[in-house]
């Protein structure tokens, strides 16, 4: 059995032995299945049945009928088909807590947990990027300022959970509609280095009239600290007379945020 759980035992001529198809996740087929001696005389896993039952609870019910762990196990079923997932979804959500922080986790902090392999690791990322693009499409051609929640949802899920601190800016154009996203600096594990010069360059560049700063706090807190204060402070003084808007500046940490306009200090 190789490190994704599949196996590599052979029949006697070399051949490998048969595979089930995890591309039928929820097919029906009406065709009748012919017996084959050698599968049928072969012990039955005990995790198929439990399969069976969690996929037929998800086609009648949804998601909402299953647990965090369970909707995890029925993710993996697929990534590693021929491997018992549920104590595997139960020890990834263990080790980093919830849903989210499994997605959000790094390649090489996923694969501490065994029964992950690298290309598996590489799979739970990849559903991570397609989630925040999801959430990013949420703020295309609407005024960021009437939708704060989408913006909060797509800023958590794309850096609550980095191990380093990013300073991502979200420029605006006069009618506070996004132009562009980008992640300007990333610094390590609680500071980051800003350079309002280059802030308000790019900001011209894109022909932004408005920004809304953002970063996060690797520790989890999103308490802004009184180098965050100052930052923000001097980007706003260097705006001003360039005819550029902060909005707000938004500390993003992992079971949290914090406005910079909220707590009054815009």
């Amino acid at each position: 059995m190789d490190e994704n759980g599949e196996s590599d035992k052979t029949t006697p001529s070399g051949l490998k032995e048969p595979e089930i198809d995890e591309r039928l996740f929820f097919a029906e087929t009406n065709s009748p299945v012919i017996p084959n001696k050698k599968t049928t005389s072969q012990k039955t896993e005990h995790y198929h049945g439990h399969r069976d039952r969690l996929r037929q609870r998800f086609k009648s019910n949804g998601g909402a009928a299953l647990e965090d762990y369970e909707l995890l196990e029925l993710l993996l079923f697929r990534l590693i088909p021929r491997r018992d997932t549920k104590p595997i979804a139960k020890a990834l959500l263990e080790k980093f807590g919830s849903l989210a922080q499994v997605f959000g986790a790094p390649v090489a902090r996923l694969q501490e947990v065994k029964g992950i392999g690298e290309s598996v690791a590489h799979d739970l990322k990849l559903l991570s990027q397609i989630s925040q693009r999801m959430l990013k499409s949420e703020l295309r051609d609407k005024q960021l300022l009437s939708s704060w929640t989408a913006v909060i949802d797509y800023c958590h899920a794309a850096m609550a959970f980095e191990e380093r601190e990013q300073f991502r800016i979200l420029f605006l154009d006069k009618k506070n509609a996004l132009i562009a996203d980008e992640v300007q600096q990333t610094g390590t594990v609680d500071h980051t280095p800003v350079y309002p010069r280059e802030v308000m360059k790019r900001a011209l560049e894109l022909s932004a009239t408005a920004i809304i700063l953002v970063h996060n706090h690797p520790s989890g807190d999103p308490t802004p600290s009184r180098a965050d204060i100052d930052m923000t402070t001097l980007i706003i003084e260097t705006a001003k007379p360039l005819g550029i808007t902060v909005h707000d500046h938004i500390i993003i940490g992992k079971d949290g945020h914090v406005s910079f306009k909220g707590l009054k200090l815009i």
